[in-house]
């Protein structure tokens, strides 16, 4: 990453489905090195980097509970397959060279250490890249959710959503080529056209503690610096 970069911290928000790659299922290497690269790339940038992993390439609790799986327990299925992806980030990370820290909301003393807000902070002051797993250790709520809780409560300056699409559009822009993006947006427009950016619950926590939100293309080699450096890059939800 070049230049000055415009946020100081900040929490990387992935889906668990971008990790797949070209793959059905599961993790791709590939996908999952470049990943890694992107993230040490601004770290080394002087940023403090905080990423949360969703787990649907391996267990999603909704799908869970629509083949009969209670609710409760397809979400707590769903939180471990969150830290199958954390772990697994980690140590792409490692393997290259860079100092990480895994907490978790549940407690797995083995692999990982409790969350815990004062340390975390540390370890991202310390230039830690700190991954965030097992949701917000709740069932009923997403892992966007647990997103948005950690990244107010470690004070980060943006969330920056990586998607497959590069930003936020009037439609679905795989089903309306019509549809045309927002570079930016305001929270309220994004309440008022119904436009789906994070689920409900995550969205609110972020309008209500003026934590702005930006959309964009993680697959996009490059994308994460140009954004973090300011660049026109996504959609900016904004004030």
């Amino acid at each position: 990453m070049s230049g000055t970069p415009k946020y100081k911290r900040i929490l990387l928000k992935l889906s668990g489905e971008s990790l797949m790659g070209g793959k059905e299922y599961g993790i791709d290497d590939d996908r999952l090195a470049t990943y890694a690269d992107e993230i040490i790339n601004v770290a080394q940038g002087g940023v403090q980097v905080a990423v949360v992993i969703g787990g649907g390439n391996i267990f999603r609790g909704v799908q869970g509970v629509a083949k009969g799986i209670d609710r409760v327990q397809g979400d707590h299925m769903g939180m471990l397959a969150t830290m199958i992806n954390s772990l697994a980030l980690q140590s792409a990370l490692e393997e290259k060279g860079y100092f990480t820290r895994l907490m978790s909301a549940i407690k797995m003393e083995q692999i990982a250490e409790p969350f815990i807000r004062r340390r975390a902070i540390r370890h991202l002051e310390k230039g830690r890249i700190v991954i965030f797993g097992a949701g917000t250790g709740n069932p009923y709520f997403t892992t966007d959710t647990a997103a948005s809780l950690r990244a107010i409560e470690i004070e980060a300056d943006v969330i920056l959503k990586g998607t497959r699409v590069d930003g936020i559009y009037t439609a679905d822009p795989e089903k309306d080529q019509s549809a045309t993006r927002y570079d930016r947006i305001s929270f309220e427009e994004v309440y008022k056209k119904g436009l789906s950016v994070m689920d409900l619950t995550a969205f609110t926590l972020c309008s209500e503690n003026k934590l702005p939100i930006i959309v964009f293309d993680m697959n996009k080699p490059g994308n994460l610096g140009r954004v973090i450096a300011g660049e026109p890059v996504g959609t900016l939800v904004e004030f």
